[in-house]
């Protein structure tokens, strides 16, 4: 109600109860009074009423139970100043943030992955009022809703040993899921050890930004000791939004520590086989960033000075998403075919490049066109009208196959 009123452009002053004056509050500019009982109504507009009578300037002291109530403060994040090193890594957040793209970050326990993950919608622009009213909406469908967390990008961080259901939703009647929680935020996925049918449910959310549940009762019907009818039909069936950036981490092998200068890796090249196989090749194809976090010396932990601040970084990437938006219309991880084609504007070296660094990795037409994407944010960041060698150069260096 708050949020026509406004959109109308109509100037009114909302009197509700205290729970529901704090969500119509979050409109911007919105004029909105919480009331503990209907006495505190009258009495207020009493005052008022005396108060004019009298001619006074000053209003009348408010009632115990009225109050002015006032929108939430502005989003608070953690900040990525916090995280010491990772350089590599840090760009790579910036270019997911700038242009949508989903990122997996590879490397041994304790290395930092989660503590990147965990900063990385402060990188995000802000939240429009749409947004967050969706958010918001599919959060109170889901009974998680908090007036603390307003215009805030949700990040939701489901534990490894969730189900499908869980992960994108269902039951009866059909409930959202960590995805559609995520919406219009992030989803980390921790350790990246789902099972795998979980996994697998994400390719349409990650191509599509909604997933569709249906739920299928089942009714058994027992005419004699030896005969039963099962009768299925399909009782409801919902369409969730999941609009989300998936941030993944995971270790290189069972261990955690192939490849590492600190810990001798003790696993097998079978075990490394099988553990990093239950990453399918389409699914690790709509990942668009594939990035090593190595582990931080403790020198380094302790002597190197603050990184660059969140809000810096978020400067970059709010100039490189207006860039994109001016040009095309959408974030760069949207790009269609087409679109990809056009808006990709590839000079002759460039294309050279990607010809020759598609048939030498052994990409897929999905990889090849993710790397394209990758490589427009990568311009966009750099102010560049064209996408040129060096931006496909590091586009490239971000679809590293996982080592086995």
């Amino acid at each position: 109600m708050a949020l026509a009123l406004h959109t109308r452009g109509i100037a009114t002053r909302l009197v509700l109860p205290a729970g529901s004056a704090r969500e119509a509050a979050l409109v911007a500019g919105s004029e909105v009074y919480g009331a503990r009982h209907l006495l505190d109504v009258v009495q207020r507009f009493m005052s008022e009423g005396t108060a004019l009578q009298q001619g006074e300037e000053q209003q009348q002291p408010a009632a115990d139970g009225w109050a002015r109530v006032h929108a939430a403060a502005a989003p608070l994040y953690a900040d990525l100043a916090d995280v010491k090193g990772h350089a590599g890594a840090k760009r790579a957040l910036e270019i997911a943030a700038a242009g949508g793209h989903s990122l997996l970050m590879m490397g041994e326990p304790g290395s930092g992955k989660s503590m990147l993950a965990q900063r990385f919608a402060g990188l995000l622009p802000p939240m429009s009022v749409d947004e967050a009213l969706e958010s918001a909406a599919v959060a109170s469908l889901a009974g998680s809703f908090s007036t603390a967390r307003w215009m805030n990008r949700p990040t939701s961080a489901p534990h490894h040993t969730s189900s499908a259901v869980a992960l994108v939703g269902g039951g009866s009647p059909p409930r959202p899921g960590e995805i559609s929680q995520a919406h219009h935020g992030v989803l980390f996925l921790d350790e990246f050890e789902f099972a795998r049918s979980a996994l697998e449910a994400l390719r349409e959310p990650l191509e599509t930004g909604t997933i569709t549940i249906t739920i299928t009762i089942t009714i058994t019907i027992t005419i004699t000791i030896t005969i039963t009818i099962t009768i299925a039909h399909a009782a409801r069936r919902a369409e969730f939004p999941a609009r989300f950036q998936l941030v993944a981490a995971m270790n290189p092998c069972p261990c955690g520590y192939l490849g590492s200068t600190l810990k001798a890796c003790r696993c097998t090249p079978d075990q490394i086989s099988r553990y990093q196989g239950k990453l399918s090749g389409p699914l690790l194809d709509r990942i668009d960033l594939h990035i090593e976090v190595p582990a931080v010396s403790a020198q380094q932990l302790i002597d190197a000075p603050p990184g660059e601040s969140t809000a810096s970084i978020r400067s970059r990437v709010v100039a490189a998403r207006e860039f994109a938006l001016q040009r095309q219309g959408s974030p760069n991880q949207a790009l269609q075919v087409g679109a990809i084609d056009k808006h990709a504007a590839l000079d002759d070296a460039a294309r050279k490049f990607v010809y020759n660094a598609a048939a030498k990795l052994g990409w897929s037409a999905r990889s090849t066109h993710r790397a394209l994407k990758v490589a427009r944010t990568v311009a966009d960041l750099a102010g560049a009208e064209s996408v040129g060698v060096v931006h496909v150069a590091e586009a490239v260096q971000y679809r590293r196959a996982l080592r086995n």
